[in-house]
């Protein structure tokens, strides 16, 4: 079985998730190819998109939204995810013992539902939500006036969790602000889930979006348990590698492995990209530095990541203040003047998409921290 090194592993997982060279992929082909981004923020998965494609404009997803083409609704980890129309419909039925455990298992909201009849529940949810879209207090305070001595908030996360609802604009769209309101996906794609739902399919998608990667990767990106047994139906198709711990990795036989030493350029990522939050072992990719506390802080706010040489190498924030859009990050080590220049380069464009209505724009690279 040949060895893959650490620097290999960051290297074929940036070319497969579209960051070491821009791509010119329509937006809903991007989502499909990436098996979604998350999305629990309105907004910056919009960079996500940015630092992927080629001449990305924010409505070029924003009418995907309006148009349902794309949606955000609750999938992988139980977190929100952009994802197709199809995926949709498609992944939703994989990952429901995902929710379903984060509901059944759920230190707020398990309590206050036991004893209820979840389906005669999620009946009333849905027929409520196809009526008119609502946000989670509305829901709630509506399923009340049945359950009068249930919890409002637990009986609408519990819809959440057990009918695939997707969040309506004008939530979601670039520059325009919104509560989260909720209706069924087969109300608003006007088609059903899928009826054979494939874990397979779906543990194939993650190794060409993600590989390669071991199960217990896989499982930390899905929320999923027990993939070994995928895997191992699916092992005769797959090469192995052993990483340098010695763990088995997986992955597609045709799948892009670049050289290690195959430029990276500097990435704006941002906070809730799926590069950081896909693998059991994020060292393919992140540094020691990004493990400490002042990075991501357990109250604060989650920093948007820089990657230099194809590693996490800073933080990245853009404040605006009187017409002025400011970029300032703050590299974990001493830079090179070479990438300097190039994250200078970098954040400018950044700046022109994130904050084009500012009259100025400002990139500013703190000392090494």
């Amino acid at each position: 079985m040949a060895t893959i090194g650490r620097r290999a592993l960051g290297r074929a997982t940036l070319e497969r998730q579209l960051l070491l060279r821009r791509s010119d992929m329509p937006v809903t082909d991007a989502v499909e190819h990436l098996v979604g981004l998350q999305a629990q923020t309105p907004h910056t998965w919009y960079v996500g998109l940015w630092t992927r494609l080629n001449g990305f404009r924010p409505e070029h997803a924003a009418d995907l939204l309006t148009g349902r083409r794309l949606v955000r609704t609750a999938l992988m980890r139980s977190t929100i995810h952009l994802v197709t129309a199809d995926d949709c419909l498609a992944l939703r039925p994989v990952v429901q013992p995902v929710l379903d455990r984060d509901l059944f298992t759920n230190h707020t909201h398990r309590k206050p539902i036991e004893g209820m009849d979840t389906d005669e529940l999620v009946t009333a949810g849905r027929a409520l939500l196809e009526e008119q879209p609502c946000t989670p207090g509305e829901l709630g305070a509506l399923l009340r006036r049945r359950w009068p001595d249930r919890a409002a908030a637990s009986m609408a996360y519990a819809v959440r969790n057990l009918a695939p609802l997707v969040q309506v604009p004008p939530r979601g769209l670039w520059g325009v602000s919104g509560q989260p309101r909720h209706v069924t996906a087969e109300h608003w794609l006007g088609r059903s889930l899928d009826t054979a739902p494939s874990p397979e399919k779906m543990a194939l998608r993650y190794l060409a979006a993600f590989g390669p990667a071991t199960v217990k990767d896989m499982q930390t990106w899905s929320g999923l348990t027990r993939l070994r047994e995928v895997v191992d139906r699916l092992r005769p198709r797959l090469l192995t590698f052993t990483g340098e711990q010695g763990q088995e990795l997986f992955d597609l036989p045709d799948a892009p492995r670049p050289d290690p030493d195959t430029p990276a350029p500097p990435r704006f990522l941002y906070d809730f990209d799926n590069l950081l939050l896909s693998h059991a072992d994020r060292s393919r990719v992140m540094t020691d530095a990004c493990r400490e506390p002042w990075v991501f802080p357990k109250h604060g706010p989650v920093p948007g990541i820089v990657l230099v040489d194809g590693f996490t190498g800073g933080t990245w924030k853009i404040t605006k203040h009187r017409g002025a859009a400011t970029l300032t990050v703050r590299p974990f080590a001493r830079l090179s003047p070479e990438s300097a220049d190039a994250l200078t380069d970098e954040g400018a464009r950044l700046l022109a998409f994130a904050a084009a209505g500012a009259e100025t724009h400002d990139v500013r690279l703190l000392p090494a921290t």
